[in-house]
């Protein structure tokens, strides 16, 4: 079979070329669309369930007793799961459960909401179970801040860190989570606005009110109410009670007790009604200002290089939402962190690939073999990118930086230096040129000779890092394939373009003083054929 097809690409050189050429302008349309990033992603199936209690007055050892533990029983005995772990401080509650890889991550999901519907009802008032963004721990693709450049005139530092958490979360937030490829985005720092009702104990004895009371009319009188319908002819009416307050002169007029004959108690007689803020949990700075941070999660699966210029491109359009003298500022991003790692890639292959063909030409001490040997190299590069695209795998630093160019042209080199030692031997045992045909042949025999030994000797030596598992395996199996591919790659070419373009190029050393074949071990020359003495 070696032998038909070696016998076939010397014969047929010109459409050997033509394929070649072929080949290599799909393989740059591949290049051109390959996904870039960083680094691969090493983190597991991971499925995050926070449950977020909403009683503050809640002790962390209560909240791992009521919510905690109940979620880590139920979850217990799924498919594929491997390990629970859990998080529990103030007024929030963390259960962490990872999967087996390869287990399909919306199944998963799908599980642990089913067995959460079924302990919801053994939770505290106030908890409440959600499912964490599918995303992982290297999710976190793009930062930046919201600050004023320009604050309103009279507005004091509480009302501006107010402001800018109200457009985070209604403007930017909405706006960045409708991006392709965003799963998330996280918010730290400013203030949440809240009304505030302060009650006043001393006032409370007077009337006789108590603050559960209070808190229940409260309660009670913030939201709309249906009506009903009235019915007059053809016409029906929906009628609505509007009591949703907007502001805290509506809070503090809403009544609490009545007493026969005169005005009805108020909130405002029982407590301060004033705007405030909820609770901190923790601030953003920049440059010793205090700002508000967001950082967007990047979807499962999704290329952070491309997700990240993606929100890059939003954001002229959430400037243009903001209040006036409030602006977005990018503080990190994925993408340039990718740039910058293909960046050095593409120096090193590049530095690489032209000291190696140096290197070659030195060695070789024969232009033309040097010329072949190198043209596989970029060859052989644009095929190992195209396979990766066709997989539809990333081109990262593990992939792309563990590509040996001199590995990748072992096959080539002895194909190349075993064609020029036999067309020198045949040269010198008929004493005279070869015939045109005869290049092709020495040729196809000496690719034919070093067929087997250079197939399996070269791709094999990666083959024990495949078996590699968990993070090691993640790790370093993309490197494994890039380079069994390109040296895969490396072979195919070996023995179809390398033999077909070395009979089209090479040529016998014209003389014993040309017939220097390089200094690895070719460069001794046989004895000379003695002639025998003529007969005239």
């Amino acid at each position: 079979m070696i032998a038909s097809l070696l016998d076939f690409v010397t014969r047929r050189r010109l459409a050997i070329a033509v394929v070649t050429a072929l080949i290599a302008a799909v393989s740059l349309w591949s290049f051109a669309n390959l996904q870039i990033d960083a680094i691969p992603d090493i983190t597991g199936v991971q499925v995050q369930v926070q449950v977020n209690t909403m009683v503050p007055a809640l002790a962390p050892e209560e909240i791992e007793r009521l919510a905690t533990l109940p979620i880590e029983r139920a979850m217990a005995g799924q498919p594929g799961l491997e390990e629970t772990r859990s998080l529990t401080k103030t007024g929030l509650s963390q259960v962490t459960l990872l999967y087996k890889d390869g287990t399909d991550q919306m199944r998963a999901r799908q599980l642990v909401t089913e067995r959460l519907n079924a302990v919801r009802d053994q939770l505290p008032p106030g908890a409440s179970p959600q499912l964490a963004p599918i995303t992982t721990g290297l999710g976190e693709i793009y930062y930046y801040t919201l600050e004023w450049q320009r604050p309103p005139a009279g507005m004091d530092a509480q009302r501006q860190l107010m402001e800018l958490y109200e457009a985070q979360e209604y403007t930017v937030r909405p706006m960045l989570r409708a991006v392709t490829g965003v799963a998330d985005v996280n918010t730290n720092g400013g203030l949440e606005q809240q009304f505030v009702v302060e009650p006043d104990p001393r006032r409370l004895t007077m009337h006789g009110v108590t603050a559960a009371e209070l808190a229940q009319a409260v309660g009670k009188n913030v939201e709309n109410a249906g009506g009903g319908i009235i019915a007059r002819g053809a016409e029906r009416f929906t009628v609505l009670t509007n009591g949703r307050v907007t502001s805290a002169t509506d809070i503090g007029a809403i009544p609490v007790k009545f007493a026969g004959g005169i005005l009805p108690l108020q909130v405002r007689d029982l407590a301060d009604v004033v705007i405030g803020s909820a609770p901190r949990q923790g601030a953003a700075t920049q440059n010793g200002r205090e700002t508000v941070l967001g950082t967007v999660m990047m979807l499962v699966g999704q290329n952070s290089r491309e997700v990240a210029m993606r929100v890059q491109d939003a954001l002229p359009d959430i400037q243009s939402a903001l209040p006036r003298g409030m602006v977005v500022h990018r503080q990190y991003s994925r993408a340039d962190l990718v740039d910058r790692t293909i960046s050095t890639v593409e120096h090193n292959l590049g530095e690489g690939a032209l000291l190696l063909a140096l290197v070659l030409l030195l060695v070789m001490s024969n232009w033309r073999a040097a010329l072949i040997v190198t043209i596989v190299i970029p060859l052989a590069f644009l095929v190992t990118v195209s396979g990766m695209h066709a997989i539809g795998v990333s081109g990262n630093l593990m992939r792309l930086g563990a590509l040996d160019f001199g590995l990748i042209v072992d096959g080539a080199i002895v194909v190349v230096e075993n064609s020029l030692r036999l067309l020198a031997e045949r040269r010198r045992a008929k004493g005279a040129d070869l015939t045109p045909d005869e290049p092709r042949e020495t040729v196809a025999d000496a690719a034919r000779m070093v067929a087997r030994p250079t197939m399996f000797g070269i791709a094999l030596v990666y083959v024990p890092v495949l078996s590699l598992g968990g993070v090691e395996g993640k790790l370093f199996q993309p490197m494994a394939q890039a380079v069994m591919l390109a040296i895969f790659a490396g072979l195919v070419w070996t023995f179809t373009f390398v033999p077909a373009l070395s009979a089209w190029l090479l040529r016998a050393p014209a003389s014993e003083q040309d017939d220097t074949l390089g200094w690895i071990g070719l460069s001794e020359r046989p004895a000379p054929v003695e002639k025998p003495p003529s007969t005239r």
